[in-house]
């Protein structure tokens, strides 16, 4: 008597706001490569077309995530969501504070509300709310822990207001987890960076990465003491499934980054040498770079014991293979 054959499992419908974005691109073509059927909301402000996939199992739909989700989208139904639509970058925070905080807030408001609707149980659809380190604000502590108290500037000066509207959204999902049982994970991301990004929005990397190529001086900001953790995009996406299909992770806030710290000077240096650049080093007042009373931390490092304890986590990719994937990410033009 033959068996019969075993049954593939059936494609996942995700969706992914903010999927035109540097992170949310690099996740479609994860999803994508594992079968999954993906619907794309992206309204373009920061993101890119060509960072959304052409293919068969591909929507995209141009338009802000409460838009799509009262509309083209209501009444649909998903296996999983990936909220990362928001603002983005620190210029474009000071430059538009309010734009910024409506954008956050209201945004995720809208998404929270479609995904309790939009899963296959009472609770909802499992959803993957990204956040962010600057969550943690002025805290003066090193690493930070998803528990930690947060410390925050006064209302009167708006570099911190990016930071205060990620952290509503994550008390919206939090509350919605702890009210209705809402399957909601929270990953605060350090510092991604890799192929595709660009600098536009203040992303130091790849502005280093690109006057570096030009032979232009880098310009790095203060004193170039203060320090960061950065991990390759394709690290983080990585991971982000893992997290979002393992049940230790619903409810729960989580630190998504590397822990090895370099400083701005630093990693100035590292990618004049990894490119063998003939750029020189600028030092640049912060006055000179943002508006006068600009604060900025002086090191923003992760515990990410909890996201190694929970999924084994640990990044794979050197910094100096991201610095060469970035500059020949610049050179084709992606």
């Amino acid at each position: 008597m033959s068996s019969a054959s075993p049954q593939a499992a059936p494609a996942r419908h995700v969706l992914i706001t903010g999927g035109a974005g540097f992170i949310g691109g690099h996740l479609a073509n994860l999803l994508l490569a594992r079968g999954d059927h993906l619907t794309i909301v992206d309204n373009l402000s920061t993101g890119r077309r060509e960072n959304v996939p052409v293919h068969e199992r591909v929507v995209f739909h141009h338009q802000r995530v409460s838009e799509a989700v009262g509309g083209v989208l209501q009444g649909s139904k998903f296996d999983q969501i990936y909220h990362l639509a928001a603002s983005v970058g620190v210029k474009l925070v000071v430059d538009d504070p309010a734009g910024c905080i409506e954008n956050n807030v209201h945004e995720t408001s809208a998404l929270l509300r479609f995904a309790r609707e939009a899963g296959g149980s009472p609770q909802g659809c499992p959803t993957l709310l990204a956040s962010t380190s600057e969550v943690y604000g002025k805290a003066d502590k090193s690493p930070f822990h998803e528990d930690d108290d947060v410390v925050y500037g006064p209302t009167t000066v708006f570099r911190w207001a990016y930071a205060q509207s990620k952290a509503i959204d994550e008390y919206l999902g939090m509350a919605m987890h702890r009210q209705h049982g809402f399957p909601v994970v929270i990953a605060r991301f350090f510092n991604t960076v890799g192929p595709r990004q660009v600098g536009d929005y203040g992303m130091v990397l790849p502005r280093f990465v690109a006057a570096a190529l030009k032979g232009d001086s880098l310009r790095v900001f203060g004193d170039g003491l203060q320090t960061r953790c950065f991990c390759d995009v394709r690290d983080v996406v990585g991971v982000l499934p893992r997290m979002l299909a393992t049940p230790q992770c619903t409810g729960r806030v989580f630190n998504v980054g590397t822990d090895r710290v370099i400083s701005m000077l630093d990693l100035a240096k590292l990618v004049i040498k990894t490119l063998r650049s003939s750029s020189s080093i600028e030092m640049v007042p912060y006055d000179r770079a943002f508006s006068t009373g600009f604060e900025d931390l002086r090191q923003r490092r992760p515990d990410i014991t909890r996201l190694r304890e929970a999924v084994g986590f640990e990044a794979t990719i050197p910094l100096e293979r991201t610095i060469e994937d970035v500059a020949a990410s610049l050179r084709g033009g992606r």
